[in-house]
């Protein structure tokens, strides 16, 4: 019996030439006006009848329209569909956050430079994109340059072209493909997130926090000042404006980088691994700690662990994080600490040991109790 395929993002950079960037960008903007122009309508059609505007419905205005005007003719027909698609999910998303209570946030428009991606929603020979002589094919863009840093496994179903905030583009290929389970492993591990360091694994092992964003604060204000100085709309202004962001996606790439290689050990190395769910929304809520916690990125890192784990026949589980760091691994006293303290020291058994790694004993203690 086959395993259930799952779809996994493959995030590739590529280099159009200037005649491609300067269609890529003109598409974007057309799309941001039919994205815009889309809200409008569903909007004013509301006022006026009270009831809602169907994308089916848009879909005959959008074919209208590109009778109408060259720009959006210019326009793959999948790119431009696929705006309709992002209309309907925002408002989908707005009543959805309606009916829980939750604080809705009507969908907005966007302006200038907030619509970022192209999305073909079908990929292979004579569709929208493939792949040809090792080079990405978009339908009416060509022949774009691509850096395959990696093996594909499975089948590409989607690609969506993204411009960063730096001007670098990438493509996003959602491919469905297979799990790859690992051998047999029934080893359990506990799994404490921090700051000092990065990870404490229950066996004692420590992993190293890179600390990407705090090692690169003084270029970052160097460039924040520098943009801060140069007069508003001016190519000088756009440029540091460029220079500051391709910073930022540096870091984050690092930090992906990072988590990527510490997932892919666990995972190959433990059957199980326990770790606390952590409400970080809440938790970067504390102002002194909010910077080292978006740092370190433990959000993501769970999440990746989480979807490597279940991809390769692991398991990933997710335990409350109450006590974990104030109670004593060997007797189960609670020895009250703050966060300066680092080290646990019991008065009661007399255990002495670091209390990330007395925390992470805790973590997998709970597991095996649960």
């Amino acid at each position: 019996m086959s395993s259930p395929k799952e779809i996994r993002n493959y995030k590739f950079r590529i280099y159009p030439n200037k005649e491609q960037e300067s269609k890529l960008t003109n598409w974007l903007t057309t799309c941001r006006i039919i994205y815009n122009s889309a809200l409008a309508d569903r909007k004013n059609y509301y006022e006026r009848t009270g009831n809602g505007l169907t994308r089916i419905a848009q879909q005959e205005t959008l074919k209208a329209d590109k009778a109408k005007h060259p720009q959006v003719k210019e326009v793959h027909s999948q790119v431009a569909q696929e705006v309709l698609f992002r209309v309907e999910r925002a408002y989908n998303n707005f009543f959805r956050r309606v009916q829980a209570g939750e604080k809705p946030g009507y969908p907005r428009y966007k302006g200038p430079g907030q619509y970022k991606s192209l999305t073909f929603t079908q990929f292979g020979d004579g569709l929208g994109a493939s792949f040809q002589n090792d080079k990405l094919k978009l339908s009416k863009i060509g022949l774009v340059k691509i850096d395959l840093h990696r093996e594909i496994h499975g089948q590409v179903k989607i690609c969506t072209i993204k411009r960063e905030q730096s001007g670098k583009w990438y493509a996003v290929l959602a491919v469905e493909e297979y799990p790859v389970l690992f051998s047999p492993n029934w080893q359990t591990i506990g799994l404490d997130v921090g700051i000092k360091e990065f990870a404490v694994l229950s066996n004692g092992e420590k992993i190293a926090n890179p600390k990407h964003l705090q090692k690169s604060e003084r270029k970052l204000k160097t460039l924040q000042r520098s943009l801060s100085r140069k007069k508003k709309g001016s190519k000088n202004r756009a440029k540091a404006r460029n220079k500051l962001a391709r910073q930022h996606e540096k870091i984050r790439h690092q930090r992906k980088d990072f988590h990527h290689k510490i997932s892919d050990q666990l995972v190959w190395r433990y059957g199980k691994i326990v770790v606390e769910d952590l409400q970080i929304t809440n938790m970067v809520q504390n102002h002194k700690l909010a910077k080292s916690i978006s740092d370190a990125g433990w959000g993501e890192f769970i999440s990746m662990l989480t979807y490597k784990a279940e991809s390769a026949g692991r398991m990933v589980e997710k335990i409350p994080p109450y006590g974990t760091t104030q109670q004593c691994s060997r007797c189960g006293s609670i020895v009250k600490k703050d966060l300066s303290v680092r080290i646990h020291a019991c008065p009661h058994c007399g255990l002495v040991l670091d209390r990330d790694h007395n925390a992470a004993i805790n973590i997998l203690h709970k597991s095996k109790a649960s």
